[in-house]
């Protein structure tokens, strides 16, 4: 009987040990969301009347997933301490619905790539073509393109050069930088979702123990 309660009492520490490991994933994942949406290389674009929904889309998920990670973390830890199995059966479930808003939010980066590529490289093409038209609309845009992924124009940067940026030293296609840093904050958003998805296993695996074993302890006593 010792002996079983003893491992009760580890597997609560592991599960609260794993609840503030949780807790503090959920506020780096909302920090590293909430940068690349506003304080990174695509804040610009948020003023903008047109906005790579495409790329935001998987913030949106990865920011609300983090702020769920917070509430669900303190929620678990609630859970281990009063050794409630009905509290561990609901931290299992939230963090089921997390687990499948990760991986949506993995799978949609890395398969969903190509289609938001497009979409801001489409973007850049009706910016540049009513630069050209001489229409005023497409003046803004163009330069926070230009100063956002750091490139001029497309072969050429002659027609838009008043639009590029001053520190520019040289010519960058823009349709390839477009692809190129896209490509890379999709891919690091997809890693993170995964990963988070796979913290989350080890939080149900430990809370469906704890709770396994509390019923144990009680059908014992």
């Amino acid at each position: 009987m010792g002996r079983f309660r003893g491992g009760l009492r580890c597997i609560k520490y592991l599960l609260l040990g794993f609840n503030l490991l949780f807790w503090l994933a959920g506020s780096a994942v909302i920090a590293f969301g909430l940068w690349f949406r506003f304080g990174g290389s695509m804040k610009d674009f948020s003023s903008e009347d047109k906005s790579p929904e495409y790329f935001y889309m998987g913030l949106y998920v990865l920011v609300g997933a983090g702020a769920l990670m917070m509430a669900v973390g303190f929620f678990g830890c609630c859970g281990a301490t009063r050794e409630s199995q009905c509290v561990l059966g609901s931290f299992f479930t939230c963090l089921l619905v997390i687990f499948a808003a990760e991986i949506t939010t993995g799978v949609f980066s890395f398969i969903g790539k190509d289609v938001a590529i497009r979409h801001v490289q489409t973007m850049y093409e009706e910016a540049y073509n009513d630069y050209l038209r001489g229409k005023e609309k497409g003046n803004g845009t163009l330069i926070t393109f230009h100063s956002t992924f750091q490139c001029c124009g497309k072969e050429s940067s002659e027609q838009v050069q008043p639009t590029c940026p001053k520190e520019l030293l040289g010519h960058k296609n823009c349709i390839d930088e477009i692809e190129s840093i896209i490509s890379v904050k999709l891919q690091l958003i997809g890693i993170v979702g995964i990963g988070i998805a796979g913290l989350t296993i080890f939080g149900m695996v430990f809370s469906m123990v704890l709770c396994c074993a509390i019923r144990n302890s009680r059908d014992v006593i």
